[in-house]
């Protein structure tokens, strides 16, 4: 899912935060909880509501840090890998395991 400049905050589980990303696969869930847990943040996952019964089961992701922007901290390079490199948004959006610092030399394969 690619990143989205718009700042929103809502509640999950009792508790006000910056929301991640909304609607998305458990296996995204798990990149992301790695991701912003090793970057110390404290992660919040709610499982949405089901539209329909057979309907897949998608999450939301959330920081508790309200002033936390995901762009922002994409774009400047304040986010690591826990392998040491700075997130590129092809990292963040899992086009690739490499982080590429030029990310406007990206070119997908």
């Amino acid at each position: 899912m690619p990143l989205k400049a718009k700042h929103i905050v809502e509640e999950i589980d009792g508790q006000r935060c910056t929301i991640i990303e909304k609607g998305i696969a458990s296996e995204r869930v798990g990149f992301l909880k790695i991701l912003l847990e090793f970057n110390k943040f404290e992660v919040k996952v709610a499982e949405d509501k089901k539209e329909t019964e057979d309907a897949p089961t998608l999450f939301t992701v959330g920081v508790t840090d309200l002033v936390f922007n995901p762009v922002i901290a994409v774009y400047e390079m304040s986010l690591k890998t826990p392998a040491g490199k700075f997130v590129s948004p092809a990292y963040w959006d899992q086009k690739t395991s490499e982080c590429v610092d030029e990310y406007w030399t990206f070119e997908e394969k």
